[in-house]
């Protein structure tokens, strides 16, 4: 299995990481004896020396125990942490992101284009390109690539650039979000998603595409958002 050399998080807590997750889904269930050492050092790539790092981490969690004499073996759960719903109304994702401090990483004001189909609606004439990372308690859950009508952006340019941008538009009174839609696909991170987001190379993600309207179709902005798995919690109603 790969590990992404090119991050700051060392290798064992990467590993450690892929246990977490092996024992949250149930892959290895308590009581569950791992695989030895020189196997995971085999499968991950690494020396025996990183794999003794990634279970003494767990150990200190008390995730797992080494027994001497017998292996190492689940004994503890991990605690899911899925505070993140992926919201169905455009208020209640608003509010959600309320309490989010976003960083951005790179921004463009004179972007003419943005990566529109052509059900989407009409493109604005120019749009403001932000790309930011969304943080909760210190914790980064979310990068946003976002595409903003520009002449919304010119009216309070140091509000978006400083907060997030959903519950500005929604307190909007013009122009009014007329259609506002969404779709989730489920992916994996890469090189720097994993980077930013801290986590392994190749984690489960949860892609989300949001596009809102005004009321005569213009699309006033796009967002291209990629979800730490781990965070994500979706609850449907089903109709009968």
């Amino acid at each position: 299995m790969d590990l992404n050399s090119d991050s700051h998080v060392p290798k064992y807590a990467q590993i450690a990481d892929i246990f977490r997750q092996r024992i949250a889904r149930g892959v290895w269930t308590k009581g569950f004896r791992l695989p030895a050492n020189e196997e995971l050092a085999t499968e991950f790539g690494v020396s025996r020396v990183t794999i003794r790092q990634a279970v003494d981490l767990l150990s200190r969690e008390r995730i797992i125990e080494a027994q001497q004499g017998r292996g190492t073996f689940v004994t503890g759960t991990v605690r899911q942490d899925r505070w993140l719903k992926v919201e169905t109304t455009l208020s209640d994702l608003a509010e959600m992101y309320r309490d989010t401090s976003p960083e951005i990483i790179n921004i463009s004001e004179s972007r003419s284009d943005a990566p529109l189909f052509p059900k989407d609606g009409k493109p604005a004439e120019n749009y403001v390109f932000m790309r930011r990372l969304h943080s909760r308690q210190k914790q980064p859950y979310c990068v946003i690539s976002i595409y903003l009508d520009e002449k919304i952006f010119r009216r309070s340019p140091k509000r978006f650039r400083n907060e997030t941008v959903i519950p500005i538009l929604s307190d909007l009174r013009d122009p009014v979000i007329a259609s506002a839609r969404q779709t989730l696909t489920i992916g994996t991170a890469d090189i720097e998603t994993a980077r930013l987001l801290r986590i392994p190379l190749n984690s489960p993600v949860a892609e989300v595409r949001r596009v809102f309207t005004a009321k005569d179709r213009t699309v006033i902005y796009l967002g291209e958002v990629t979800y730490r798995g781990d965070f994500v919690r979706i609850d449907m109603d089903l109709r009968p």
